[in-house]
């Protein structure tokens, strides 16, 4: 990859906003004063060019997969040679899109048996995960796999297993979890910007049609058109059905429900910030309030979880919410709260709020400090930074890509993002949450074995 291909994304940050203040070194900033401050150890520079070609395949040329490609043929000598899907029409854009000259099939395995592809896409239903990376893996090809890693807990051992046996690059497609906006969030945890870490929590909030899951059908959707018993073959038999073959999220055969779309996301970003390897106590609650269209999983979930204290963190606890019937469009955030302040994380940006405290003022509590006890401090609005990646940087997902490919040219999975541990620990827990919901109890988890306790 090119020198150039990530020089917006780690030259340095722009503080855009201080509402009352700015960290600085040795001392806070004035009200009315603002500082640009270059962050140094974040550069990703590459000798590698677009003579270093990698041939990909897209596995489920939906809207993921082919968002993610995209963001894949940004990356220097990375080339589109073939797409696999169950729907005919995704194949005929697929040609549309990328080349009448790209090898198009319906069978995930004839892609698999091609010696011009080097690594593969997966963006197929969470159903499909498991079985399409380790075949990958086991015909020689890296793996790009989206979240969630795999569709329920038993699944994951057998990818961690597949990866440490072959050998081969294999990342999952959290996208977040490269981003800028991580990695100052975890610069500023180490450092102690807001303390000793005690609290955390992320919410996701939807209302619009397409982003709650009532993806659009096509009209010629058929048995004709719809490869149906390939896409059911490893789950339950049924009758063919569009919905449940172009709005699989909904369905608990297919997907895995606002959890493994939506909190896996979160928990990837805390878990890299973190360093930790998950919670061991688990509840989740919710509930279907709103879309009445046949599905099976809720538009309203609540998960709570324990954190246990480890050698790199405090104990610490987690709050996920997920809200798909949010009537005044909500946001989408994950925030961490410590014993001196507390930090606002997204892909591109860190909003640092530190304490701030004064003397009180009043003569008889000043009088204290002679007699060896603390003199009552006045809170005043908190101290605040706001970080934000400069004009130009390509976002998260396309970091993510570079840390995938530049891994592959490496010919080692060493300093991958998501590798098929990091994603089976963000998983586990995301997944869990349905079997609590389900089983209206909590859950307990072994972090570190990875296992139900």
């Amino acid at each position: 990859m090119s020198n150039h291909s990530n020089e917006a994304r780690r030259s340095f940050l722009k503080k855009l906003m201080l509402t009352s203040g700015a960290v600085a070194t040795g001392g806070y900033l004035s009200a009315s004063e603002t500082e640009t401050r270059k962050i140094i150890g974040l550069t990703r520079n590459s000798t590698f060019g677009a003579n270093d070609k990698v041939n990909v395949a897209l596995i489920g040329a939906g809207s993921m997969g082919s968002g993610d490609l995209n963001t894949a043929l940004q990356v220097p000598g990375v080339k589109m040679v073939a797409a696999c899907d169950l729907y005919t029409g995704r194949l005929e854009t697929a040609k549309k899109k990328w080349g009448n000259e790209i090898f198009t099939t319906k069978s995930y395995k004839e892609i698999l048996n091609r010696n011009d592809i080097d690594a593969v896409i997966i963006a197929t239903p969470d159903h499909w995960h498991q079985q399409i990376s380790i075949d990958a893996m086991n015909a020689g090809k890296h793996v790009y796999c989206e979240k969630p890693m795999v569709h329920s807990v038993e699944e994951g051992p057998a990818v961690i297993a597949a990866q440490k046996k072959t050998g081969k690059v294999f990342q999952v497609g959290s996208q977040g979890v490269s981003s800028l906006g991580n990695e100052k969030a975890k610069e500023l945890l180490k450092a102690g910007a807001i303390g000793e870490l005690n609290y955390a929590e992320g919410f996701w909030a939807r209302r619009d049609p397409l982003s709650v899951w009532q993806y659009p059908v096509p009209a010629d959707a058929s048995e004709q058109t719809v490869e149906w018993d390939a896409y059911i073959s490893n789950t339950t038999k049924r009758p063919f059905d569009k919905l449940r073959f172009f709005r699989w999220r909904n369905y608990n055969d297919y997907g895995t429900g606002m959890a493994g779309d939506l909190y896996v996301h979160l928990f990837s970003s805390l878990h890299f910030i973190t360093d930790s390897f998950g919670p061991d106590r688990i509840y989740s609650t919710g509930g279907l309030r709103f879309w009445d269209d046949g599905r099976e999983c809720p538009d309203m979930q609540l998960g709570a979880f324990d954190y246990p204290k480890t050698a790199v963190h405090p104990a610490f606890n987690l709050s996920l919410r997920c809200n798909f019937v949010d009537g005044t469009s909500g946001n989408t955030y994950l925030k961490l709260v410590g014993s001196e302040g507390s930090m606002d994380v997204t892909w591109d940006s860190v909003t640092l709020k530190k304490n701030n405290f004064s003397d009180s003022g009043d003569p008889f509590l000043q009088k204290q400090k002679g007699s060896g006890e603390e003199p009552r401090k006045k809170i005043l609005p908190p101290l605040v930074t706001t970080y934000k990646a400069e004009e130009g940087y390509k976002g998260g997902p396309y970091d993510h890509m570079v840390n995938f490919f530049t891994a592959i040219r490496k010919g080692s999975n060493k300093g991958i993002a998501e590798d098929a541990v990091f994603g089976y620990r963000a998983a586990a827990p995301a997944l869990l949450c349905n079997d609590s919901l389900r089983e209206r109890k909590p859950l307990q988890w072994d972090p570190v074995h990875m296992k139900k306790v």
